[in-house]
């Protein structure tokens, strides 16, 4: 079976990074890549991925709000923020709006396909590059989120 995937980046480059990691997972199948929050929003209603990996610096709409309004119309896609913001604060708000993983951009190489498969999994994900009191560092997984249900 292959997985959904709604890729929501701005900078090229790094969508282009995403497109090679998930490349080296075995069942991933990269449906819509968009570049702002607003087409994220519209794109994820319209193709109801199964995944969608969202940025938070986002032209248009930024990705917290995109992801408010994609929890409302897409309910079922699970989202997984890979941001250069790694504030505790920030990434607990991502989690609040029903995320259920987040990578730093800096650790993406090495964090991102087990990110996907923890969120797979029904497992919530932090990576490493996070910061804040309320999460375990280094153990990929946000001591105060329970399990997501499969």
């Amino acid at each position: 079976m292959s997985l959904r995937v709604l890729v929501v980046e701005d900078f090229e480059p790094f969508r282009r990074f995403v497109r090679v990691t998930l490349r080296n997972g075995e069942h991933f199948h990269i449906i819509c890549e968009v570049s702002d929050g607003l087409e994220a929003v519209q794109k994820a209603e319209e193709l109801k991925p199964d995944l969608i990996l969202l940025d938070i610096g986002l032209p248009t709409l930024n990705g917290i709000e995109a992801a408010r309004r994609i929890r409302k119309s897409t309910p079922d896609s699970k989202i997984i923020f890979l941001s250069q913001e790694s504030s505790a604060e920030v990434v607990q708000e991502a989690f609040d709006l029903g995320a259920l993983g987040y990578v730093a951009k800096a650790r993406a190489g090495s964090e991102l396909l087990a990110a996907v498969e923890a969120v797979l999994h029904g497992r919530a994900f932090v990576g490493t590059g996070v910061s804040g009191p309320s999460f375990e560092r280094g153990r990929g997984r946000a001591s105060s989120l329970p399990a997501v249900p499969q």
